[in-house]
């Protein structure tokens, strides 16, 4: 696959040690390129604003606003990105609101990696989020 028809991928993690070893492992999948790893939700919209990713993974707790508010920021600083949530426990409002937010989906962090690749593959080419 060319590097054109690459699947751009940030990682927005409070976590770095967990970002750094999710984005390891999504760059062993040919079809993704992880363009960087953030650490909470103000770099995430600094970053969203500047450079084009095509998927945002962004956990559901970060220091400084949570994956809703950080989801929201990002698709109005990124209209063409999309969000895959990832939470380590969600609860289902909390999953609502990051759905309502504009998230394309939200998994568990402990799903296996090529569903978690599948989600993104597939958030990727799903049409682009519009506020109703």
């Amino acid at each position: 696959m060319s590097a054109a028809s690459s699947i751009r991928v940030a990682i927005v993690d409070d976590n770095r040690q967990f970002g750094e070893a999710l984005g390891v492992l999504l760059g062993l999948e040919p079809r993704l390129v992880v363009v960087e790893t953030l650490e909470d939700g103000e770099l995430a919209l600094e970053f969203a604003r500047s450079e084009s990713v095509d998927v945002y993974l962004v956990d559901f707790r970060l220091p400084d606003m949570n994956g809703a508010e950080a989801t929201r920021a990002i698709l109005e600083a990124s209209p063409s990105s999309k969000v895959v949530a990832l939470s380590a426990a969600a609860a289902a409002p909390e999953v609502e609101a990051l759905l309502a937010a504009g998230a394309v989906a939200c998994l568990s962090k402990d799903r296996d990696l090529d569903t978690l690749v599948a989600t993104i593959t597939e958030a990727a080419a799903s049409p682009v989020h519009t506020e109703s």
